[in-house]
């Protein structure tokens, strides 16, 4: 089932419509920092509705993105909401040769640019690790566990299942050298829209991928991914990505997904 916008899971634990945040009370059809509490929040885009690439670079710790909401007293047309616009490109479902199915651009789309959501039913943990545990090695696993270190210490789980509904970044495809990259983009709520980001300027006709570890733009350290013995290596799925650094395997999380 075709959904442009992540829905409650089955368990009900997480409803990604509910809205918590307040409203900005600015009367400019665009929201400007720093008189937008929307905007002080944290991150903010560019003139050009692109991302500010560098600026997150360059600290150890990127800063958050909120868009104004529904509550806010600013316009459509606000500056201040992208992603929650939804897919404004055109981009093309296709089968390629080794790796199933597959998104590509068919339109040049610039460094920064947002391109999709990662849309899906939004689960607990708990039923989270049950779909998985049910899951058999031949099956393909659609679900994404996006964890978000706070300063002080404390992490924030988001857990999305695009399997049976979902919409078009379920056919994105693992990249060792994406050209994509996923930052959580938060609206109504603090269960964020997992909002995929040009990490390049891309060309008409190329695939779009992104890094299903979450070690593109991350430090290192955040992934949960292991280093598997040789041995287990025959039981895991190859990545055909295809990039001078690739791993040969694609990634998986050991704190949700069994020992293979």
């Amino acid at each position: 089932q075709y959904s442009p916008d992540s829905v409650a899971g089955a368990d009900g634990e997480i409803d990604p419509t509910e809205i918590t945040f307040p409203g900005c009370s600015c009367r400019s059809s665009s929201c400007v920092a720093p008189e937008c509490p929307c905007l002080c929040r944290g991150e903010n885009y560019s003139s050009s509705l692109c991302l500010r690439l560098a600026e997150q670079q360059e600290q150890h710790f990127s800063r958050p993105v909120f868009e104004c909401n529904s509550l806010c007293q600013c316009g459509d047309g606000c500056q201040n909401r992208l992603v929650q616009r939804g897919l404004q490109l055109r981009l093309q479902v296709f089968r390629t040769e080794r790796k199933g199915w597959g998104v590509r651009a068919l339109e040049p789309i610039p460094r920064g640019r947002f391109v999709c959501e990662y849309a899906g039913e939004v689960l607990g943990f708990a039923e989270a690790h049950r779909r998985i545990q049910a899951q058999t090695p031949q099956d393909p696993n659609y679900i994404i566990a996006v964890r978000e270190h706070l300063h002080d210490g404390r992490v924030m789980e988001t857990f999305v299942d695009p399997t049976c509904i979902g919409n078009v970044g379920r056919f994105l495809n693992h990249s060792c050298e994406p050209n994509l990259f996923m930052v959580p983009v938060r609206v109504d709520s603090m269960v964020p829209k997992l909002a995929l980001f040009a990490a390049a300027d891309i060309s008409a006709g190329e695939e779009l991928s992104y890094d299903y570890s979450g070690r593109f733009h991350n430090l290192p350290e955040t992934s949960r991914e292991h280093r598997p013995l040789e041995e287990e290596n025959r039981l895991r799925k190859p990545c055909y990505c295809g990039s001078h650094t690739c791993a040969s395997f694609l990634p998986w999380d050991s704190s949700l997904f069994p020992t293979p």
